[in-house]
């Protein structure tokens, strides 16, 4: 196999940078916490903050410390002030009353892209009353953002069509609706949403690259290799030894026990099917950029979705939870929703937690970002079984991929994802 050796890290610059990436998830973490202990009053209030936008609730204040300058100061220039402004707010209520009957259908042409792919899709409205409608703006969620739509005004029955394109420029779960009807005053103080419509879900799913040869090379045992590890159950004979009480009486070589004047037993070497485990760091510490964490979702994804094509067993597991994988579909439907996981556990724990709950593996792939020491690479491996073959991948911004061994752990460094098929041929040679 041939080797290279990774770049010395360390220096003012490295530091920095885990710095940086520490301060990021100590905010992450804060951030989650407060939204956590805030869910249930923001519940409660969101009947009126979902009406009054930031910009009224600003209007009121000045309205009412303009009153309550007047008080003190009895300046009429501040109460025509506070009285403008509760007008205006007054005024604003009159636009938001109503109610559309409009009747609506997203369609999605495709529910699952890749990134950079577009998502086109259709939305149909109708009104369904025999009146006319005024014109309105329709709103379509999707994701954090929203595409908004001029609604003409509609006879009675009458229907109107709007086609849409969505860009995906990174991978994400989107939720594309409800479809909704905007009514507000013109001076967008106070607006009102009006659902009319469910949603559809949108799986942007991460870039994928087809290994060759993969099956016969790192997991070349699709019918179940032997491996030197000694059973008493299993169909590879290896050796005869004596019989000693417990043994199933099943496994007894008669012929031999006549010979030797003493009962004799088979022995067997175990066979395993393969068995992929793939141990996902979503650790923010362990990224130098979100480009490596990609990259590496992007690694999992590659050979996740490999070994499910060739038929073979896999477990992926993240730092904060396990994903379904009972097809290509849904394993890349799970990777489509993984962020950052605030608190989430080192490679090592991860590691540690992961082998207790899934034994069996014939071979174990670590993906983690170039933050990631070798050292902690080496600790992750003390909590694998001997028999079991594990290889690290890093995601890093080097100038090339690299390949290199560390006793019986093999760790590969990939730069862009179209050298990881390139870098799983040096590793099966």
């Amino acid at each position: 196999m041939s080797e290279a050796i990774f770049p010395a890290r360390g220096g003012a610059g490295s530091r920095m940078l885990a710095l940086r990436r520490r301060t990021a998830t100590v905010w992450l973490e804060g951030r989650h916490r407060l939204a956590t202990a805030t869910a249930r009053p923001r519940e409660i209030a969101r009947p009126v903050t979902q009406v009054v936008t930031p910009s009224a609730w600003v209007l009121l204040a000045l309205s009412l410390l303009a009153v309550a300058a007047w008080t003190r100061l009895g300046w009429t220039e501040l109460l025509v002030a506070a009285s403008f402004g509760l007008l205006l707010l007054a005024v604003g209520v009159v636009f938001i009353f109503g109610a559309h009957q409009l009747v609506t259908t997203l369609d999605l042409s495709r529910d699952r892209v890749v990134v950079g792919e577009r998502a086109n899709g259709r939305l149909h409205l109708l009104n369904d009353t025999s009146r006319r409608t005024l014109p309105v703006t329709i709103e379509l969620p999707i994701g954090q953002g929203r595409a908004a739509f001029e609604l003409p005004s509609l006879r009675g029955h009458h229907d109107h069509e709007e086609l849409f394109a969505i860009p995906t420029a990174r991978r994400a779960v989107f939720d594309v609706g409800p479809v909704t009807a905007v009514r507000a005053d013109p001076l967008g103080l106070l607006r009102r949403e009006q659902r009319l419509g469910g949603a559809e879900v949108l799986y942007v799913h991460p870039r994928t690259v087809r290994i060759e040869g993969s099956a016969s090379g790192i997991l070349r045992d699709l019918e179940g290799e032997t491996v030197r590890k000694i059973t008493d159950h299993d169909i590879a004979f290896h050796a005869l030894r004596n019989y000693v009480p417990g043994d199933d009486r099943r496994y007894i070589h008669w012929k031999s026990s006549a010979r030797s004047g003493q009962l004799m037993v088979r022995q067997f070497e175990e066979t395993r099917r393969s068995h992929l485990l793939v141990l996902l760091s979503t650790r923010l510490d362990d990224y130098a950029s979100d480009e490596e964490f990609e990259t590496a979702i992007s690694i999992a994804g590659s050979m996740g979705v490999q070994t499910l094509v060739d038929g073979q067993t896999l477990t992926a597991v993240t730092s904060s939870r396990r994903l379904r994988n009972g097809t290509t579909t849904t394993f890349l439907d799970q990777l489509s929703g993984i962020d950052y996981a605030p608190g989430g556990s080192g490679l090592a724990d991860l590691t540690r937690r992961a082998s207790r709950d899934n034994t069996g593996a014939s071979i174990v792939l670590l993906v983690c970002g170039s933050l990631v020491d070798p050292a902690e690479l080496r600790r992750a491996r003390r909590f694998l079984p001997v028999d079991v073959r594990t290889i690290a991948v890093r995601a890093e911004t080097a100038e090339r991929s690299s390949v290199r061994t560390m006793g019986d752990l093999h760790i590969a460094g990939v730069t862009e994802l179209a050298d990881l098929a390139g870098t799983v041929r040096r590793l099966a040679s």
